[in-house]
């Protein structure tokens, strides 16, 4: 079963597009949450049961140090010039692992992914 997205405010809407046309469904904060707080992304998650994809290094303290559960995040690290190829990447964990991203901290970059447990 493919996971539910919710798309934090600095993910680019090229990456939204392709999961989009790949049949995931994508709540995008920009486009119906937009300015509200980390905390409130969070509790969006949580509520929707959708996985948290951003680029926004904060959620990697909000999920370790608060100790954030029942969360699943992916974090984006690419360069702007590899926006083709970090969607790729993105896609092909998210094929291979779906839901079991829940309650995962998971890194992508181009050709590499690292997925973590949550404490």
């Amino acid at each position: 079963m493919q996971p539910e997205i919710l798309a934090d405010e600095n993910v680019d809407f090229r990456i939204i597009k392709d999961l989009r046309n790949k049949g995931f469904n994508v709540i995008s904060i920009l486009e119906d949450y937009r300015s509200i707080s980390d905390k409130e992304v969070l509790q969006l998650a949580r509520d929707k049961e959708a996985l948290l994809l951003t680029e926004d290094k904060d959620f990697g303290e909000w999920v370790f140090a608060h100790k954030e559960k029942n969360i699943g995040v992916i974090f984006l690290r690419y360069k702007s010039d590899e926006i083709r190829e970090i969607s790729k990447s993105l896609l092909s964990m998210l094929f291979k692992y779906g839901d079991s991203l829940y309650k995962k901290f998971a890194v992508v970059r181009v050709n590499k992914v690292r997925i973590r447990d949550l404490p």
